[in-house]
Formats: C-alpha cells, structure tokens, sequence
C-alpha cells in the first residue's frame, strides 16, 4: 500500500497517469460539474414546463429535480460495484452515454410524464461521473495527496452551482428551455471525449473484484448491522430530503411570491458562494470540536432560523422586503448546512466499515438519496405561492435530524 501521497508507480498492478496534475483536477471537476448542472440549470425553467406540459397541475413540474435525484440514487447502487468488476473508464463511458441519450429524449419529450421518466435515466447514467470518478482518484492516488486533488477539484466543482441557473437562463431567453438538454449532451460528449482521449484505465485487469452476489449480500448484511450507520443514512436522508424540496420550489417561490423570477439565478448565486465558505469553516472546526458537534450545532442553528421564518409566515405579516432578506438569511444558511454536515455524516457512518469503504458509500449514497426523493415528494407538490409548505418540511425534517444526532453518540 502506498502511504507516500505520491502517485503509486506503474507497473503490472497500477497504470500510470498519461495526465498531469492540473489537467487530471480538471478533469475530475468537470465529471463531477456534470451533477450540478443537470439540477441547477433546470431551475429557471421550472415555472415554464409546468405551464406548458401540466397547466392543469404545474406543481408536477417540480418533479424533473426529484426524478434526476432518484435516478442518480438508483445508479449509484451498481456503478461502485461495476466499476470494480469492469474498470473505471468502461463504467464511466457506458454512463455518459446513458446520460447523453436520456438528455436527448429529455429534448424531445412532449409530455411531462416522458421527461420525468427520462430525467430519472438521465439520473441513473450521471451516477457514473459522481461515484466513480472518486475511485479513479483512489486509484492513482493516496494520502495527503488524495486529499489534495481533492481539494482543488471540490473547489473548481462549487463554481458550477453558482453559474448554472444563469447558464439556464441565457440559454432560455436565446432559444427555449428545450436547448438546455443540448447543452447537456454538449457538456457530457466534451467530458467523455476528454476521457476517452487522454485518461487512462485506472484500474487494471489483475485488481478487478468480479461481481458476486453472496458476497454483496454478505456486505450488505455487514453494513446494516451497524446502528451508527442506519441512522446516518437517515439523517442524510432527511438532509437532503430539505435540498431535493429546496431546489425543486425555490426558482418557483422567487417568481410567484417575490416577483423576482429573474433576479432569481443571481441571489442562488449568491447563496451557493456561501456553501464554499462552509467547507472551509468546517474543515478548521471537525480539527477543534469534533464532527458530532459540528453537525449537531448546525442542525440546531438552521432549525432555529427554520421556525424563525415559518413563525413570520404563519403569524407576523412582515414587509415584503424584509420577508425577502429573512428567505435569503434563511437559504443561505441552508446552502452553509450542507457544506457542514454531509460529509461529516459520511465520516461517522464509515468509521466501522472501512473494510468494506467503497461498497458501504455506494449503498449509503444511494439509500438516501432515493428516501430523500420520497421525503421530499409532500413538500414539493403542496407548494402554493408561497414557501409555507418548503420551509415547515424543513422544521420537520431538521427537527427529527436533531434529534437523531443523539443516538450517534458511541
């Protein structure tokens, strides 16, 4: 095992990189980058495919966020596992494919039941670049090195987030929402063509790991027998179960309740740059107060804000434009809670499962990801012109997180 943080050597066991550093971070951003785009800059366009293809319900709009989330969820369960059998690039390309032809459909879909049905394989085939580009980071390196790369290309990804919505927009006003599915497929032909070309097979023939289903299942045993790790695996989905509802009512609750529809991807702009200062209060905090706290405090702060502003919704009649930098207080600090509890959630549950590390977060991944989809589904579809119903999901879910945090303790 290579513990230097150096690049392991080549040889009949390990390939070695073709890619520089540089281009290797970039490259790996970008794969990630292909997650943010395909939900933030469907965010503009939330409103119009609503009143175009489900005029007679348009809150069923909201699905093609959740639907994207669910796919990913259902791919990520067999993208770790394939990827070990088949290689990493193989998986990876077989993936983009399936993203690239579902976006396509996406394009071409004429009804909101096809282009939900088709977001949810677009999902499934962009759980590839998310799972699978990290092993082909574990392949080619380790320790503090790891990290690093890691590091810089989180840091190049968390600018995708904040220009998407603006990338829709744009791209809504020079052509129709329809043209962002091709911005899609652009995107990921660019991202595989990149692959194919200049990154090598990371994971040869003598380390694959053929699929077998008694062993799965062994492991899957395994993993769930752990308490820590079954009750992560739902506050991460009751986590997220507050960003599948955030993201799929938040360009909506701009448009009909602040009237500010287009100003809307420049104030989520300004809120995601704030998930970034997260991850670096984060990553000087879990070194001084420990994980546990850090995500407890967090739960506990952002709930506070949560009541505040459902309080004033439900009971003080606050200036319009107060109510609006309340919601923004309010958003921000969601932004900043996701930075600050994920992947210390992650961290806890992998803590007694380290044998086992690459399967255990595919199946955590992909089990919370989908019961975040469930969660989210009341929330969304009781959506009015008003953020009443996002923001009550919130306490909700954020109340019984806190309260879950309680049984992590050793």
């Amino acid at each position: 095992m290579n513990t230097s943080g150096s690049p392991r050597p080549a040889g009949p066991n390990h390939a070695k990189p073709a890619l520089g550093q540089v281009e290797f971070i970039a490259l790996i951003a970008m794969l990630f980058a292909t997650i943010a785009l395909s939900i933030d800059a469907m965010l503009p366009a939330i409103t119009e495919i609503g009143q175009l293809l489900s005029p007679e319900a348009p809150n069923r709009a909201m699905l093609i966020i959740g639907a994207f989330f669910l796919g990913m969820g259902l791919g990520t369960f067999v993208s770790g596992p394939l990827s070990d059998a088949w290689g990493r690039k193989t998986v990876m390309m077989i993936g983009g494919a399936i993203y690239s032809i579902a976006s396509l459909v996406c394009y071409f879909a004429g009804s909101l039941e096809v282009l939900i049905a088709a977001r949810v394989v677009q999902g499934i085939g962009a759980a590839g670049p998310r799972t699978v580009s990290l092993a082909m980071v574990r392949d080619m390196y380790s320790g503090r090195e790891m990290a690093r790369i890691m590091s810089f290309a989180m840091m190049i990804f968390m600018v995708a987030p904040a220009i998407a919505p603006l990338m829709g927009q744009a791209i809504i006003h020079l052509a129709d929402w329809h043209a962002i599915f091709l911005a899609f497929v652009i995107f990921s032909v660019i991202s595989l063509l990149w692959l194919g070309l200049r990154q090598p097979e990371t994971l040869p023939l003598a380390d694959r790991i053929p699929l077998n289903i008694p062993r799965l299942m062994a492991s899957t045993k395994d993993l769930f027998s752990h308490r820590i790790v079954v009750v992560t695996i739902v506050i991460q989905a009751l986590v997220m179960a507050v960003l599948v509802s955030q993201l799929s009512s938040i360009a909506p609750v701009f448009e009909k309740h602040f009237g500010r529809g287009t100003e809307f991807p420049l104030w989520f702009a300004l809120a995601a740059v704030f998930s970034a200062l997260g991850s670096l209060a984060n990553a000087r905090l879990v070194m001084t107060v420990g994980m546990r706290r850090v995500v407890t405090v967090t739960f506990a702060v952002v709930l506070t804000i949560s009541v505040l502003v459902l309080i004033s919704l439900l009971w003080i009649k606050l200036p319009l434009g107060a109510d609006f930098a309340l919601f923004m207080i309010w958003l921000t600090s969601l932004f900043c809670m996701m930075s600050l509890t994920m992947g210390n959630l992650n961290a806890l549950a992998m803590e007694p499962v380290g044998h086992i590390a690459g399967f255990a977060a595919s199946i955590m991944a992909g089990v919370s990801t989908v019961l975040a989809v469930v969660l989210s589904l009341p929330v969304t579809q009781s959506f009015t012109d008003s953020h009443l119903p996002l923001v009550a999901g919130s306490v909700v879910f954020l109340g019984l997180a806190l309260a879950l945090m309680r049984l992590t303790k050793r």
